[in-house]
């Protein structure tokens, strides 16, 4: 099995003596769609962090497409949608705007865009379904449309493992389940890596191949269907 993501016996620490990961062990084969779920707290956008090379384990390692995590970034493409804590409905740019910005960190260009470059911005966000709103200003959309132009900034990397951070913060229901089956579509579509990060795993339950639910350590990884029953109740994951 090709694996994207490895963690070998990893714990993690922001102040020593306290820690937010211990000696978490866990892989992920390319292809797959995984959603790491837990309470605030737990430690799920630590884990994404170390992955991304944005943090360093203090014991153990963590290999990204069988490399150091810096190092897979610049050479696999990673997607990476942050956290944020509300929609950016003040954002003076358009759709395409913000697009093409994904497009040109990675294509690291100064200037305009490459026809090249502007067609891989154009099939992202037509891959999104915002083919007819490219030229709409981002303040203008709803809250999961304004998701799906950020998702399309990640897709521009022609990323091999996608990772979104908190995806449906400020999407009401029927966008976060329309955000789920997108993102399904995109793995079986470009055969690209997905970890999903959240708090709530409801809108992509039914899609993802495997929750992996974090709170300090693994306390749970498999298919949604064998997933404890108390799980399934939000209150518990927000505990």
């Amino acid at each position: 099995m090709s694996l994207a993501v490895e963690l070998d016996h990893v714990s993690f620490a922001y102040r020593p003596g306290v820690h937010v990961l211990e000696d978490v062990t866990l892989s992920v084969a390319r292809g797959e769609f995984v959603a790491v779920a837990g309470p605030n707290g737990g430690g799920k956008t630590s884990l994404l962090r170390l992955v991304l090379g944005l943090e360093r384990p203090s014991t153990g390692s963590v290999r990204v497409f069988g490399e150091a995590p810096g190092r897979a970034v610049r050479r696999h493409r990673i997607g990476y949608l942050p956290q944020r804590s509300r929609p950016s409905g003040e954002a003076p740019v358009t759709v395409r705007e913000i697009v093409s910005a994904g497009r040109l960190a990675a294509a690291g260009i100064w200037g305009p865009l490459r026809r090249a470059d502007r067609e891989i911005v154009a099939r992202s966000i037509e891959r999104v379904g915002l083919g007819g709103r490219a030229d709409a200003p981002l303040r203008t959309l709803s809250g999961g449309m304004q998701q799906r132009a950020l998702i399309a900034k990640a897709l521009a990397v022609e990323p091999a493992l996608l990772a979104l951070d908190e995806p449906t913060t400020g999407v009401d229901a029927e966008s976060q389940e329309s955000l789920g089956a997108l993102l399904d579509e995109l793995r079986n579509e470009l055969g690209v890596t997905i970890l999903y990060v959240s708090h709530e795993f409801g809108a992509v339950e039914r899609v993802v191949g495997r929750i992996v639910l974090v709170r300090g350590g693994v306390v749970f990884d498999g298919p949604p269907g064998e997933l404890p029953g108390v799980w399934h109740d939000p209150s518990h994951v927000h505990a």
